[in-house]
């Protein structure tokens, strides 16, 4: 039997780009997202191009936290079982300090950290009963380093790795691998209307490359590997006087 992933944030960006690489690479899907009609019309684009063993498609928004056990097991029963959930769904909104923008930032932590640590979780329960799984977390190169306009983002997305690092420690020897991947610039509409995006790659080679460490089941990696492994290094030991002016 194929083997299958739960993608979470799967109607745009870099989780609709994930959901077409691994389906290239014959893997079962189990899409969610907020829009249902998109989902729908994704599923028949792949399904047309590249005919996987199974898609199923479910409005999941990982915000309303008690539906997210649920779409998990309501979807390994479509699917037959679920080997991979990956856990994609996050926003960025720019939010400034002090601005009168808190609104912003809670909403940020919500979705990216907080739904994305009720999707972890319901991942968790449901593969220590399975027996097996693989759980992947988006973080971002901003986890490296606080940055200007980005300070829930920022915070969002470190905190999301310093969580799964904790998980990877509760689950040792459950046979439960842990992936956290640090993307830079993909070019989706996270960023595209932001005025420098270093090192920028299409969301179509991100995909490739995620594609490619989920499968090799790295315990984590930047996105690409190469300059961000050595920018993300940079990025922590930089002045704050430098820092300020990015």
């Amino acid at each position: 039997m194929a083997e299958s992933i739960f993608i979470t944030g799967a109607s745009s960006g870099i989780g609709r780009a994930v959901a077409f690489e691994m389906a290239k690479r014959g893997y079962s899907l189990a899409l969610t997202g907020r829009r249902m009609d998109e989902l729908k019309q994704i599923r028949d684009e792949i399904n047309e191009k590249h005919s996987p063993p199974a898609v199923a498609v479910r409005t999941l928004d990982v915000t309303h936290y008690h539906e997210v056990p649920a779409a998990i097991r309501e979807m390994a029963g479509e699917l037959g079982g679920i080997d991979i959930v990956y856990a994609n769904a996050g926003i960025a909104l720019g939010e400034r300090v002090g601005k009168d923008e808190f609104e912003k930032a809670r909403e940020t932590i919500e979705i990216n950290l907080i739904g994305a640590i009720a999707t972890m979780d319901a991942a968790a329960a449901y593969f220590l009963k399975k027996g097996k799984g693989h759980i992947v977390g988006v973080s971002s190169v901003a986890a490296f380093r606080g940055m200007p306009r980005s300070s829930a983002y920022s915070a969002s997305k470190a905190g999301l790795a310093i969580y799964m690092e904790a998980m990877r420690a509760e689950l040792y020897s459950k046979n439960i691998d842990i992936t956290v991947l640090y993307p830079g610039y993909i070019d989706t509409p996270l960023n595209n209307k932001l005025p420098n995006r270093p090192f920028l790659i299409s969301v179509e080679k991100g995909a490739e490359i995620i594609a490619r460490l989920i499968e090799k089941k790295v315990k984590s990696s930047t996105v690409p590997v190469y300059p961000w492994n050595l920018v993300g290094r940079l990025l922590k030991v930089l002045p704050t006087g430098v820092i300020s002016k990015m």
